[in-house]
């Protein structure tokens, strides 16, 4: 359904701009109708900058990004519109998604006017109190209020609503629940589990490993840009291969067992060697190989993908250090 292909996002940065950020780093991942797929990673890694490209708040530098075969960077118009009313986003922080001067509900009165003008009013109304009951809301309770007077789960249903009301095929979450309270995390959990068993295929973005596991069939592992690994979620969570995701594993308190110790950052720095594993510079198990050479994702079993040199055989490791001085070249490992 939504693939993308080497999708690269580069922001100019320096003074001049003569320097290139790369947010996204030559990113290549697909969902298929009625899967659910976690984006993993710390704040900072480009799960955001992904979502946004897809719904088209932002433009991809290098790459493709298609929905049903479709270029979604050459959608004008009309074409543009129905994209829209097929592809949704709902984001971490609901009140930002509101105009506070307006009540809440006028988010269904626009997408009247845009999308179903057609539509008589009576009907219309009819419709927004079905979706509105769809997420747990009493239309009763909620319409007709200013986005203070609720609370930031209610404001989440909201979106959802309006995403229902579209009827639309696939959904960006952008850590929808980051903001929620416990007992409204479950419900909007359960919502999504039930909206991906009618079709919906759903871009989960979040850095709460947990949720990922609950929800999702396959995740992306994300780091400065790049994906480090991907997979069936089984694999991942059980057998995680990079030592980044084994990282974030370790991180997560168990209840089974004391939780000795955080992480423990080496934060090495090489100051000739910067083209290599972007993980290379916190990697317990790197090599000074590693500093100059970028693994490629390679699929280590079935769907289960990792850019680790751990993971390569030595003949497919294209060793770059000739292009290095002698004098600097390193020959150990770390």
């Amino acid at each position: 359904m939504l693939k993308l292909d080497n999708v690269s996002k580069v922001y100019r940065v320096g003074a001049f701009g003569g320097k290139a950020l790369y947010a996204v780093n030559n990113v290549s991942f697909e969902v298929q109708k009625g899967e659910v797929v976690s984006l993993i990673g710390e704040s900072g890694s480009g799960k955001s900058t992904i979502g946004k490209m897809i719904l088209r708040l932002l433009n991809v530098t290098d790459g493709k990004i298609t929905f049903n075969g479709t270029d979604i960077s050459t959608l004008e118009g009309e074409a543009l519109k129905e994209y829209y009313r097929q592809v949704q986003g709902v984001f971490q922080d609901p009140f930002s998604s509101y105009n506070p001067i307006f009540k809440a509900d006028r988010i269904f009165k626009v997408l009247h006017e845009e999308f179903f003008p057609e539509v008589p009013g009576a009907e219309w109304q009819k419709r927004v109190e079905h979706a509105l009951s769809s997420v747990g809301l009493n239309p009763m309770h909620v319409l007709n209020k200013y986005p203070h007077q609720l609370s930031g789960g209610q404001l989440q249903r909201f979106l959802i609503a309006r995403a229902l009301l579209l009827d639309i095929q696939f959904l960006v979450a952008d850590e929808i629940i980051s903001m929620l309270d416990a007992s409204t995390r479950i419900d909007v959990l359960n919502l999504l589990a039930d909206l991906k068993s009618r079709g919906l295929s759903i871009l989960f973005i979040t850095h709460d490993l947990s949720l990922a596991y609950y929800i999702s069939e396959r995740a992306v592992i994300l780091y400065k840009g790049y994906v480090v690994e991907q997979g069936a979620v089984e694999r991942i969570f059980h057998t995680p291969l990079h030592p980044y995701t084994r990282m974030l594993m370790e991180s997560v308190p168990r209840l089974d067992r004391k939780w000795e110790k955080g992480v423990t950052l080496l934060e090495r720095k090489i100051e000739e060697f910067r083209n290599g594993c972007p993980y290379f510079e916190r990697c317990p198990v790197a090599e000074k190989l590693c500093a100059v050479y970028r693994p490629p994702l390679i699929e280590v079993e079935t769907d289960h993908a990792v850019a680790c040199i751990h993971y390569q055989s030595s003949s497919e490791v294209q060793n770059p250090l000739d292009l290095v001085p002698q004098s600097t070249r390193p020959t150990s490992s770390m």
